[in-house]
């Protein structure tokens, strides 16, 4: 069966397209079949972006690495299930299944937790975005879970009672910002804590950049700026690529080697 990916966080903002897609182009490189589900009926960021890229790649004549976009079928009654169909669907070709959770809780992005092997939550490097995670006193004590992470808690007893195995949960801190750095302090340590009590691990992802909102039109990724004719990457381009690398490095996932 093909290892699933979710990208999730019921707070919009945090970069959760541009991770899925560049999680799920990386590995497309790499040789792994991929496939990708955007569960965010109303936005649809994921999709747009697979989509640029396919357009993209068709006028200029290309032939990039790209995942295969799968499609929710429409729900025929209460009972229906269109993401297990789905991911069904795509499981049949693919090594690896994304799926990119809306920026809200919704039944799609409950379920998808159940089914993730390995989930990646982004987060902006603040205690805004930290309170995602848990709730905080006015003096930094933590008080318990959010909503979110009781939901993955959920999930991950779920999973449990049909013996489908653990999650490994990433906590990703994006947006690191060179400034500020006492209370990027305060962010990394009270992270650290709260890892060890609701059990995920952190990870440093990607840094606040201007390519990532050019890219974007045009369905490319940092991966595919030499295959477009961009011989000199700037060094910026070049951090971006080793925040990828290292990404990828810390998801752990089976079967992977970085080649890039």
């Amino acid at each position: 069966m093909a290892h699933i990916i979710v990208v999730g966080n019921e707070k919009g903002g945090s970069g959760k397209s541009t991770t899925s897609m560049h999680v799920a182009t990386a590995l497309a490189r790499m040789g792994h079949r991929v496939g990708a589900l955007d569960l965010d009926v109303r936005q649809r960021s994921f999709g747009r972006y697979l989509e640029n890229r396919a357009h993209f790649t068709q006028r200029e004549g290309l032939d990039l690495p790209t995942p295969i976009l799968g499609h929710l079928p429409a729900e025929t009654g209460p009972d229906s299930d269109p993401l297990s169909q789905a991911v069904a669907e795509l499981d049949r070709d693919c090594d690896f299944i994304l799926l990119d959770c809306p920026g809200s809780h919704t039944r799609l992005s409950q379920m998808a937790h159940t089914l993730a092997d390995t989930l990646i939550t982004p987060m902006n490097d603040s205690f805004v975005d930290f309170d995602l995670l848990a709730r905080l006193s006015p003096e930094g004590k933590i008080l318990g879970p959010s909503i979110y992470a009781e939901m993955v808690w959920s999930a991950r007893q779920l999973r449990g009672q049909a013996g489908a195995g653990p999650i490994d949960w990433l906590v990703l801190r994006n947006r690191l910002g060179t400034q500020a750095m006492h209370n990027k302090r305060k962010v990394g340590g009270a992270l650290a804590m709260l890892s060890k009590r609701i059990g995920f691990r952190v990870a440093p992802g990607f840094s606040e950049r201007v390519i990532f909102r050019e890219l974007f039109p045009r369905g490319l990724t940092l991966l595919d700026l030499k295959d477009i004719g961009t011989e000199q990457l700037s060094m910026s381009n070049i951090a971006a690529r080793q925040e990828l690398r290292e990404l990828i490095g810390e998801l752990k996932l089976p079967g992977v080697t970085i080649s890039f």
